[in-house]
């Protein structure tokens, strides 16, 4: 396979540069339905679509898409109105989103799970006058923002209608789809995504991974999640097969290990979360898989060695059309560091600049901003809101360039590979101190009995802020807080270490596959790790050392047997315990035991006999 990436030099756009992403699509058709047209001509007996025991040739897709463009059409739909698709995953979806687009409208996707007050805002905040859906679904489309039209229920209706391809097409800088994401005031807001910015994203995929008529690709994405975009466009537009996998196997990584091996998948996206899993699980030599593909978190493990496909990360916010960058993750026993987002892909530019919009050098930290044919138009409806988040390009002398503000922060590695740290908007400061997550998480996973884990920042009982890692142990095993705190020291400052361990069957997951942090449980008496009984505090002196460190640690569930400077602990911190202990039982204790009693169990056994001295 060909190495992935685009232009990483972080340098001045020249007028050259940008006029040839002008015409990257040179040979392109203006619009994604004319790709899959062709192929319906050329290989109309070829298939395009499985599920479960169904399955649908490029010419049968064509005819039906077709007929209910033709039937949108007579509805009077206007060129470019937005139209919108709540249906379950299945094969009538991509006809449904084939036939909007071959109408010459913009198509919405819904999932049918949204509450009926969000599907409610959508629809009246798009303007939305129609809804595709299913006969089933009926009860959750509110009547009074559009009239609903059965995909499965009402054929009839559009049976009549001519199978040849509608005259009306879209133009490349029209908008293909709209996809509704969570907004900053607690309103979903509408990314306005291009012809344009679609073909770039098909071209790209196509070429990056070599994309031909004998692959089969994979469907697992939630129908309003963008990465479904991801799963659809290209493949149809090289006349590839694509297979849906069944709802109750493609969220459990056994299962979906399973059936992309009997289904004969030789590309497949799955979200971080479960390619995590994947990259740990066995697979036999011979699969056909030979790419997989993840994005959507932050991934923390490497592959390891002798797996028969490559992994490859990705990173993209919707408003940049899915995909951004790319690269290939190796496979590594012992990484240095967690994976990279990899490179920026073909006709992208990355920026990580300052507050200034000032280029920062490499390994400073700074925010993502993205130029290119990916940058969408902007959000619907919105006008204040792109304008803040698509600003104008000082890199370019083109005019109108943009730039599309991320708000996540990352850094340049010599390499020109891309380090992703995080959200600048939840930025984490813990005792005064910058927390990076992503290190915590790496050395965590490092740990022999954990298979996954998760690191947040959690206000504790009013306490203050705390960090809290939620684990996943591997099969059979009870993770031991100590071990895990000392193991930790070693690599980590005191005040990386995490406060509570809370040990999980698995990490929550929203529909769209991405972790849901919201699901994660607050920190509690309950569910808190704690060690065994014989590594508890007994005598009442035990019991106050043990207060007084864990106080200044800040850390809970300490072992007697934990040794105070394997857990962060410095000469400035022991002078405090000193004191605090010399203060509460009357004594005057040297600053030297420190060193020589570091445990919890050796401190309080000098102060119970320096106590009977006395």
């Amino acid at each position: 396979m060909n190495s992935i990436g685009g232009k990483y030099s972080l340098q001045a756009v020249t007028a050259e540069q940008v006029a040839s992403e002008t015409h990257e699509h040179q040979g392109f058709p203006e619009c994604i339905t004319r790709l899959v047209t062709e192929w319906a001509t050329v290989t109309p007996d070829a298939i395009a679509l499985v599920k479960d025991e169904q399955m649908i040739s490029y010419g049968e897709l064509n005819l039906r898409a077709n007929q209910i463009a033709r039937y949108l059409q007579a509805q009077g739909l206007r060129r470019g109105e937005i139209v919108a698709l709540c249906i379950e995953r299945s094969i009538e979806t991509v006809i449904g989103l084939l036939a909007i687009l071959k109408a010459g409208c913009a198509y919405l996707p819904l999932d049918p799970s949204y509450p009926p007050e969000r599907l409610a805002f959508i629809l009246e905040d798009a303007n939305v006058r129609i809804v595709l859906t299913q006969e089933k679904l009926l009860m959750r489309i509110p009547e009074k923002q559009a009239r609903s039209i059965c995909l499965d229920a009402d054929r009839a209706l559009w049976r009549q209608y001519n199978g040849s391809d509608p005259e009306i097409a879209s133009f490349i800088y029209e908008v293909a789809y709209v996809i509704y994401t969570s907004g900053s005031t607690g309103y979903p807001k509408g990314v306005q995504v291009t012809h344009r910015n679609l073909l770039h994203l098909v071209d790209w995929h196509i070429t990056a991974f070599q994309v031909t008529t004998e692959d089969r690709a994979s469907q697992v994405a939630g129908p309003a999640f963008d990465a479904m975009v991801w799963e659809l466009w290209p493949y149809l537009s090289i006349g590839a097969c694509i297979t849906f996998a069944e709802d109750d196997v493609r969220t459990v990584p056994a299962l979906l290990r399973d059936w992309l091996i009997k289904h004969n998948i030789t590309i497949a996206f799955v979200p971080t979360v479960l390619a995590g899993e994947l990259i740990q699980a066995n697979w036999p030599s011979f699969t056909r898989l030979h790419t997989l593909l993840t994005g959507a978190d932050v991934l923390t493990h490497h592959p390891r060695p002798g797996l028969p496909f490559v992994l490859v990360n990705n990173y993209g916010p919707t408003e940049t059309t899915v995909v951004a960058t790319s690269g290939i993750v190796p496979p590594l026993e012992q990484p240095e560091h967690i994976p990279t987002i990899g490179k920026p892909i073909k006709n992208t530019r990355i920026y990580i600049l300052d507050e200034r919009l000032a280029e920062v050098p490499v390994g400073v930290t700074g925010e993502i901003y993205i130029g290119g044919s990916s940058v969408s138009l902007g959000y619907l409806n919105r006008v204040e809101l792109t304008a803040a988040r698509f600003v104008p390009d000082p890199f370019s002398d083109i005019p109108g360039s943009r730039l599309y503000k991320t708000g996540d922060i990352a850094f340049l590695m010599d390499d020109g590979q891309i380090m992703f740290i995080g959200r600048n908007d939840h930025q984490v400061k813990v005792a005064g101190y910058r927390v990076e997550l992503n290190e915590i998480m790496l050395a965590l996973n490092r740990q022999p009995e954990i298979r996954d884990c998760i690191v947040t920042v959690r206000d504790v009982q009013g306490k203050g802020k705390s960090i809290v890692a939620y684990l996943v142990a591997q099969e059979d095993s009870t993770p031991q807080v100590s071990r895990l705190r000392r193991s930790l020291a070693r690599r980590l400052p005191h005040y990386m270490i995490p406060s509570f361990f809370i040990q999980m069957e698995a990490l929550p997951t929203t529909p769209n596959g991405k972790i849901d942090l919201a699901a994660l449980p607050e920190p509690e008496e309950a569910n808190i790790l704690q060690d065994t009984a014989s590594s508890l505090a007994v005598t009442p002196t035990e019991e106050k050392v043990m207060e007084i460190i864990s106080s200044l640690l800040g850390l809970t569930g300490l072992s007697i047997q934990d040794n105070f400077f394997l857990l962060g602990g410095n000469s400035l911190l022991g002078t405090q315990i000193i004191t605090r202990l010399s203060r509460e039982f009357g004594i005057d204790i040297p600053l030297r035991a420190i060193f020589a009693s570091a445990t919890v169990q050796k401190l309080a056994a000098l102060v119970d006999e320096m106590c009977q001295k006395k």
